[in-house]
């Protein structure tokens, strides 16, 4: 008889992880180990994410790939940095250039919605300020596995079939060859278990490691960038290319039960789950299982999101400033809108006149909250010719409204949904956490920070609970496990729930919480992917 390896009929039960030297928290077991790897040579929390995120783009390409952005929430000799490695649309793109090839919106495979992928500038901007080990040993795990080849694991193989038969009738142009050449060689994707193996990858990652990433934005990577662009008619430049850095950013908070919640500012989506915690913050909780627990959370993400949807963009082109977003008297507005029953969401007036996530910690106090994406899984269904580049879609996010804050620009970053999220208490950190998952994030980061802050509980339940998520209007999907009676009264209360058996479109996550005390290391991995945790 065959073995189902997507067949759970019976609960199962996932301990936290407890550990003291170090610890890697991610969704592929393979990638969690290549982090601990490098703690273990002498290398510190952001030598293990780097690692841990190339090691991820091989062995989850499903989600991620070098051609992708990435943000990290960096703790580092008692301080938080934030990094901004998402890119820009191309300099010569355009909503009329758009609009005049036939589209009304932007496209979600394809040449138009690339922008110039982030991750591996990131990768080096990370090492270069603040890792200890060179960036071409921090790459070999990745290197390796590249070459030589992986099993593929179960959650990871389900999507790789998903997307698969989407790009068999979305992508049939010859120029997405290059993806079913890649991950589909001789029209066979990989099923669990299955080997793959992707010499071009590790060729790539190569480049990028001697060259601290200049080959990706300069040099013969670049250049095949830019030919397999243009020979698509395609916007992406070589000075598009050679124009981006980086940004090292100031990271945004909210005070939420006396701990300090972190997120990127925009042109990420952290925002949302600020805006939403500052709202809830209002209110007392006594009882997680409580209808009116439900109820007030699913009116502060509509609220949330009405505000983020209508101004979030890159931050010099809101119409608002985050600041007055995140303002206690605004959110005592929003907050006074919260009735007894589910009112339809819009955006307020603040002013007064898909994706991969990882956690790392190590013995010394550094953590790493790290999360990158191609958005829509393996991103535009494009693959560079001989490079194993995934390019993204990201500037799908893009508005073709003129008037539209997220509207579509030449060189300017688009909404973006991948956000890392990080606690403090008093100064000190308290540790990584992250829900990857489109517009998912930010409900899962507002879900797992009130499941441990207002309800206690330890960071593996606060991922294993049940989840909701706001779809559209009054519209709220919410997992199988769900409370039957509580869904049931949410429906009473004017919500429109739906029960989704699929559990995969309710966010993956990691949380490394941090005893300040005696440096005790606590981790959970997420149960809805192949999530794992690597500790000493």
């Amino acid at each position: 008889m065959k073995t189902d390896h997507l067949y759970y009929p019976y609960h199962s039960q996932r301990m936290t992880t407890v550990a003291r030297q170090g610890m890697v928290a991610t969704s592929q077991p393979l990638a969690a180990q290549a982090g601990l790897d490098m703690l273990k040579k002498g290398g510190n929390a952001v030598d293990a994410a780097i690692a841990t995120a190339a090691m991820l783009t091989v062995v989850e390409p499903t989600s991620n790939g070098i051609g992708g952005d990435a943000f990290a929430l960096v703790w580092i000799k008692d301080k938080l940095y934030g990094l901004n490695a998402s890119g820009p649309a191309p300099k010569s793109i355009s909503i009329e250039k758009v609009k005049e090839l036939g589209y009304e919106e932007m496209p979600l495979y394809g040449f138009l919605p690339v922008t110039v992928p982030g991750a591996p500038g990131g990768w080096a901007a990370l090492s270069k300020r603040f890792g200890k080990l060179p960036l071409i040993e921090v790459l070999q795990p990745a290197i390796y596995y590249a070459e030589n080849g992986f099993a593929v694991t179960p959650t990871v193989a389900k999507l790789w079939e998903r997307a698969y038969k989407k790009f068999s009738t979305s992508c049939t142009d010859a120029m997405y060859n290059g993806w079913f050449d890649t991950f589909a060689p001789n029209g066979k994707y990989p099923q669990i278990g299955d080997i793959w193996r992707s010499p071009d990858h590790a060729e790539t990652l190569r480049q990028i490691a001697r060259t601290d990433a200049a080959a990706f934005y300069e040099g013969e990577l670049a250049d095949k960038m830019t030919e397999f662009s243009a020979e698509n008619d395609g916007f992406l430049t070589k000075e598009d290319l050679t124009a981006f850095e980086p940004e090292w950013v100031e990271p945004i908070s909210v005070n939420y039960r006396g701990y300090d919640v972190w997120e990127i500012p925009p042109n990420g989506q952290g925002l949302v789950a600020l805006s939403a915690l500052n709202i809830l913050k209002g209110f007392s909780f006594h009882e997680k299982e409580a209808i009116d627990t439900y109820h007030k959370q699913m009116e502060a993400m509509k609220l949330a999101f009405a505000d983020g949807h209508a101004y979030i963009t890159e931050e010099q082109h809101m119409p608002v400033t985050v600041k007055e977003l995140l303002s206690d008297d605004y959110a005592a507005q929003r907050r006074a809108m919260i009735g007894d029953t589910a009112e339809q969401p819009e955006a307020g007036e603040p002013k007064t006149g898909g994706t991969v996530y990882l956690a790392t910690a190590d013995s010394d106090g550094n953590m790493v909250s790290f999360i990158q994406s191609n958005y829509h899984g393996f991103g535009s269904g494009l693959v560079v010719p001989g490079t194993g580049i995934a390019l993204q879609n990201r500037g799908h996010n893009f508005s073709l409204d003129p008037e539209h804050a997220n509207k579509l620009q030449g060189g300017k970053k688009s909404f973006h949904t991948i956000i890392p999220g990080f606690l403090t208490k008093k100064g000190q950190a308290i540790g990584p956490f992250g829900v990857m998952g489109g517009f998912m994030q930010p409900q899962g980061h507002t879900q797992v920070v009130m499941n441990m802050l207002d309800f206690g509980l330890n960071p593996q339940t606060a991922l294993d609970a049940p989840r909701w998520q706001w779809v559209k209007g009054k519209t709220f999907h919410v997992e199988a496990d769900f409370p039957k009676y509580i869904a049931e009264a949410l429906i009473r209360k004017g919500h429109e729930i739906e029960v989704k058996a699929d559990r995969s479109t309710f966010g993956r996550g990691q949380i490394i919480w941090r005893d300040p005390g005696n440096g005790t290391l606590y981790g959970g991995t997420e149960a809805r992917a192949d999530g794992s945790i690597a500790s000493f």
